[in-house]
């Protein structure tokens, strides 16, 4: 396996509920290689998401805690630096598109605004700069028209126009690592599948490693180099895609596949 860009160590996230405290993820530990793209697959509710905020450090402590032995980013652990220097990680170095992007978009800036400041802050560019390279980036998610788009609102677009956004926000900075939270699942199949190749397309390009988080075993099997499946918040199975559709070794993962009988076909 090559050199790890991610490598998580024992992390476990509890929440807060009315009930008490929830242990939501429990003791995962993984490798994410250099260039690679590797699927956290499981239902709603498992912990999918709750694994990714820890991650990025974006869980509030009056939410719920994440702790973990070592949550190394191409040898520097995350765990252990200060939130200042982790602000200025986020978004360079690791990156997040999230599921709602209308949620993740501020609603009171234009796209070119919020695009810009990725460039401005992280990599030190000049206004005028930082412009061309978000009207560059638009074009190279396949959004028509990028000038009139960089003007506009987030609520003016439609749902895959805000996602590809998203993805270059993410791709900015040729982030080392790039988590990827069910990026599509509000988009319908053919914007899915539009996004998805772009998003894949860029990590390629730029030597991104890409945790990418769905409950779709047919985008596993399409855009996957392997995969962990997750119950319950820990992780019962990991092997190459090939693998895991053609042996798979637990009962959930068997349940899976059987309930999406197109993506069994590999």
């Amino acid at each position: 396996m090559k050199q790890a860009a991610l490598s998580v160590h024992k992390l476990n996230v509890s929440v807060r509920s009315a009930s008490g405290t929830v242990n939501v993820v429990k003791s995962v530990s993984f490798d994410l290689a250099a260039g690679e793209v590797l699927a956290l697959v499981g239902e709603s509710g498992c912990g999918k998401t709750k694994t990714a905020e820890a991650i990025m450090r974006l869980i509030p402590h009056d939410i719920g805690q994440a702790q973990a032995d070592t949550i190394e980013l191409n040898g520097v652990n995350l765990e252990a630096l200060p939130e200042k220097r982790m602000r200025d990680i986020r978004g360079r170095k690791i990156s997040m598109v999230f599921q709602e992007p209308l949620t993740a978009l501020d609603p009171v800036f234009t796209i070119g605004s919020q695009l810009s400041s990725v460039y401005r802050r992280h990599r030190g560019q000049s206004k005028r700069k930082a412009r061309a390279s978000s009207v560059d980036m638009l074009d190279r998610v396949g959004i028509a028209d990028s000038r009139r788009i960089m003007k506009t609102y987030p609520h003016q677009l439609s749902g895959g126009m805000r996602q590809r956004v998203m993805v270059s926000m993410a791709m900015a900075c040729q982030p080392r690592v790039l988590i990827a939270d069910e990026p599509t699942t509000a988009l319908d199949v053919t914007t899915q599948a539009q996004v998805l190749s772009q998003l894949v397309g860029l990590g390629h390009e730029s030597g991104t490693s890409i945790l990418l988080i769905t409950h779709d075993l047919g985008i596993v099997a399409q855009y996957c180099d392997r995969a962990m499946v997750m119950l319950h918040g820990q992780i019962v199975e990991e092997a190459g895609v090939t693998e895991l559709f053609s042996r798979p070794q637990h009962p959930y993962t068997r349940e899976l596949l059987a309930a999406c009988p197109g993506a069994a076909v590999l």
